[in-house]
């Protein structure tokens, strides 16, 4: 069995902390947001390969990134784009992956921006179970956050209808980014751009197959977080942190108040100040300041402010 970590997003919405950084690579805890889906694939036997799908901009990044890891089953595909506009879209880079790297086993597909309370091997083992293409579903418990995605309803464990990104949904259950497909059905994704199908959207696709043949969810409670904008990140952080606090060892905090969810990295130090759910990068100084649902990136200073909702990009001087 092979595996795809999509990662070839621009996250243009997280900008400036995502402009010259994968958004898989932020921070979460002692890990970043795709090394939680390499440790499962890595520990699954029966995933002997796992593909990073990136774009030409961040693959150096993730060449470094996986030659200096410990895991051994990643490897780069890099995909012919540099900027947003020549996105192939994802069923289009997942069909130029399948013939690039001559994929011929079954496939398991996960978006590295995906924060999931599930074991991928569980995923698989649904998958197994089945035999069909499999999609992991999960309920997001509000119709207004559902109409961002694509809708599944089920009659068991088997898909039984679509709805993608609708403007009045008719359930909370949606579709997220983490997939599989027997090594049979393959072929399709070629079929199915070749009948000039949506190329960008997985659900279609889903839907396409499930019109074809039998499609089963695997869904799971617990919780997902889509890492695409600044507030499901730091949501992200908060559940992992529970409240908590993380604080690199060489991180310095002084005379501050720390309420619940902050992260504080190596070098960082904290001084006189005021923090809650808010992420503080490496080598950045805070000094007197009050923050509140912010990130503030690298090699940053910030004194005698108070900021809430903010990112706020690496190198940069915020002073009274």
């Amino acid at each position: 069995m092979k595996a795809v970590v999509l990662a070839g997003g621009y996250a243009t919405r997280m900008w400036p902390i995502t402009k010259d950084r994968p958004k898989m690579f932020l921070p979460v805890g002692d890990g970043t947001v795709i090394d939680i889906i390499f440790e499962d694939l890595e520990e699954d036997s029966r995933v002997d390969e796992v593909f990073v799908s990136t774009n030409e901009r961040f693959a150096d990044d993730f060449e470094s990134y996986i030659e200096s890891s410990s895991y051994e089953k990643p490897t780069l595909s890099v995909e012919d784009t540099s900027e947003e506009n020549e996105k192939f879209g994802v069923v289009g880079a997942l069909e130029q992956l399948i013939d690039r790297e001559n994929v011929s086993d079954d496939l398991v597909v996960v978006a590295g921006d995906n924060l999931l309370s599930f074991d991928l091997g569980e995923f698989v083992d649904f998958f197994e179970s089945k035999g069909t293409p499999c999609l992991a579903a999960y309920d997001v418990g509000s119709k207004d956050r559902a109409s961002s995605y694509g809708l599944v309803q089920l009659a068991d464990d088997r898909v039984i209808d679509f709805q993608e990104k609708p403007d009045n949904p008719e359930s909370t259950l949606v579709s997220i980014a983490c997939y599989a497909f027997p090594a049979e059905t393959l072929p399709n994704f070629e079929t199915y751009l070749a009948d000039g199908n949506n190329p960008d959207e997985p659900g279609w696709l889903m839907q396409w197959l499930q019109n074809r043949g039998s499609v089963h969810a695997f869904t799971f409670d617990g919780a997902w977080f889509d890492i695409g904008t600044p507030e499901s990140y730091l949501d992200a952080v908060s559940w992992y942190l529970d409240g908590e606090t993380f604080i690199d060892s060489t991180a310095t905090v002084e005379d501050s108040t720390l309420g619940d969810n902050v992260h504080i990295m190596s070098g960082a130090s904290v001084v006189d100040s005021e923090l809650e759910r808010t992420v503080v990068f490496k080598n950045t100084d805070i000094n007197a300041a009050t923050i509140s649902d912010s990130v503030i990136d690298q090699e940053s200073s910030v004194e005698a402010v108070d900021l809430a909702d903010t990112l706020i990009g690496s190198y940069s001087q915020i002073r009274h």
